[in-house]
């Protein structure tokens, strides 16, 4: 059990670094968010903690550990204080099935959303191409959840209990569903349409309070212009 507050390096607009607030958070992990310019990740001290210059890092002085990339962050967390296994499955099938998916989140959803993310908010130009390419891409990794959901017939990816990997997915779903509308702004409405098993199971997670706080301070410090 945490005795001293972790320190989660962090920026608003980002969502990786939410990915582990929404842990922490569930994990009831005591944490202060410490909220980052883009012009100091990349270079020292922060790079002594990131070498990859980015966030999110993640320093617990309980351990003396210091962890970055988001997964990694995770997977620090379920190990070190997810105990009673209230996030993710000790061992079996299910374990290496929370394992895909997250890996899916990191490989899969990551990359494309942020890449249409990019060419919406700071490419100097349209590039069409591009923003169809990464457009479609998101159906796709849509598309992929809620087919497996159908088969399945659970609430969640990996049964009827939500997971980290179920978790994982959801502050990059904030930038489809909320300002700036990466996928444009009607886009909240095909999903429901035509992917409404995939979007029942997002309500399910959005109602969840450790989803809710995070979503929350992630709007307080983007209001505050970090």
């Amino acid at each position: 059990m945490a005795t001293r507050s972790l320190k989660l390096y962090s920026h608003a607009g980002g969502p990786n670094p939410w990915k582990v607030a929404i842990i922490l958070n569930a994990l009831s992990v005591p944490y202060e968010n410490e909220l980052m310019d883009f012009a100091v990740l990349k270079k020292e001290p922060f790079e002594s903690i990131n070498p990859n210059g980015r966030v999110p890092a993640l320093e617990d002085p309980n351990t003396g550990v210091t962890v970055w990339e988001s997964g990694a962050c995770i997977d620090y967390l379920l190990e070190t204080y997810d105990t009673s296994n209230k996030l993710h499955a000790k061992s079996g099938a299910q374990r290496w099935q929370e394992k895909s998916w997250a890996h899916f989140q990191t490989s899969g959803q990551g990359p494309y959303f942020g890449q249409r993310a990019w060419f919406v908010l700071y490419a100097p130009e349209p590039m069409e191409y591009c923003l169809k390419r990464y457009g479609d891409e998101i159906r796709r990794v849509i598309g992929v959840i809620d087919a497996h959901l159908k088969k399945s017939g659970k609430q969640f990816l990996c049964g009827d209990k939500a997971t980290y990997a179920d978790l994982m997915f959801m502050p990059w779903h904030w930038l489809l569903l909320t300002k700036p509308f990466i996928n444009g702004e009607g886009f909240g409405k095909e999903w429901e349409e035509k992917y409404p098993v995939a979007w029942a199971w997002q309500e399910r997670l959005e109602g969840m309070e450790a989803v809710k706080r995070a979503k929350e301070d992630r709007g307080k410090a983007m209001s505050k212009g970090h």
